[in-house]
């Protein structure tokens, strides 16, 4: 096979668009590059298949770490393949803040979904993009998109503001809960419950029933508490077990019940919109960051101002406020 640089984009978004799924990981390789010629190919294979994207169904899952989203992923893809449905996973793993290294073992821990002809899985390093969300996950669902999948699933760490990004990129957030976390009514989660289409608690199995029905009354009580929604859709409280594989078909469904009344009261396509708007001013920040740091000026005035705020010289705020008016003379 040619290696990346001799292949032509049209050639890239033939493959892509013959479903080939080796030319699809290497295009995505191409757009998570941060060399300049890797980024400039990356997208005119993007601007080549946006015509064929924006038909798939994204979908957010979200939950703190031990809350069982591998397993649930897994077992809920397996379900979405046994429809006949082409399933891409995005699972943005937890970059280390020390050496940049990333853990990425999302294949490993999806073996059987990872096997699946009709399934794809990417884990992409989150690096130090705020929330763990890996900046250039909206360009990998387009690519994904003009692949042939139909439905596509964003994973999150389940930490700091990936709740925030991911939901900001998907049509239905899902948030997995456990039934025994004790957390259920706690207002640090406020937020996340409201950005929520629907939760499932998990893992209700072993014995561990009647809490999760306790779980799903609590919830479905504060969900009532909150206002309702732009998209006039009432939040959906469920049970599964995705070590059973109990109650998976029943999330689908009510995804499904979801995209009909979204749909049907526009509220879907208004949202696609602001997709588009979010990943347009997105691209405009990260490129106004990167010119900014990489100006060789600023890169002299930093060290010099960095140095005073360290000796606590100058406070943190007068010195940036001058480093900015030097990016403007």
């Amino acid at each position: 096979m040619k290696n990346t640089n001799q292949i032509t984009t049209e050639e890239f978004t033939q493959e892509i668009r013959n479903r080939n799924v080796s030319f699809l990981s290497r295009a995505i390789t191409l757009i998570e590059s941060t060399n300049n010629e890797h980024q400039k190919k990356a997208s005119k294979i993007l601007d080549q298949c946006l015509q064929y994207s924006n038909k798939s169904i994204r979908i957010g899952i979200t939950g703190v770490p031990g809350v069982g989203k591998s397993t649930f992923i897994e077992v809920f893809g397996k379900h979405l393949t046994s429809l006949g449905k082409r399933v891409a996973v995005l699972a943005v793993d937890p970059s280390s803040q020390i050496n940049k290294g990333s853990i990425l073992g999302d294949k490993t821990r999806m073996n059987e979904l990872a096997l699946d002809k009709k399934a794809f899985i990417r884990p992409s390093p989150s690096g130090d993009t705020l929330g763990g969300v890996t900046r250039k996950t909206r360009e990998t669902i387009t690519l994904c998109e003009a692949a042939g999948f139909d439905i596509i699933i964003v994973e999150t760490v389940g930490v700091g503001q990936s709740e925030v990004a991911v939901h900001a990129m998907v049509d239905f957030f899902l948030l997995l809960k456990l039934s025994n976390a004790g957390d259920e009514l706690q207002g640090i989660k406020r937020g996340i419950i409201e950005m929520a289409d629907a939760i499932i608690i998990n893992k209700a199995d072993s014995g561990n029933e009647n809490q999760a029905e306790l779980a799903k009354k609590e919830f479905e009580n504060a969900l009532h508490l909150y206002p309702i929604k732009e998209s006039t859709w009432l939040p959906t409280v469920s049970l599964c077990s995705a070590r059973d594989n109990m109650g998976i078909g029943a999330v689908y469904e009510i995804i499904e019940k979801y995209l009909i009344l979204t749909k049907k009261n526009g509220y879907f396509y208004q949202k696609r919109k602001e997709q588009n708007r979010n990943w347009f001013f997105d691209v405009i920040n990260y490129g106004l960051k990167k010119q900014f740091y990489a100006n060789e000026k600023i890169k002299i005035a930093l060290e010099n101002y960095l140095k005073k705020v360290e000796k606590q010289n100058l406070n943190a705020y007068s010195a940036a406020q001058e480093i900015l008016k030097l990016n403007n003379k």
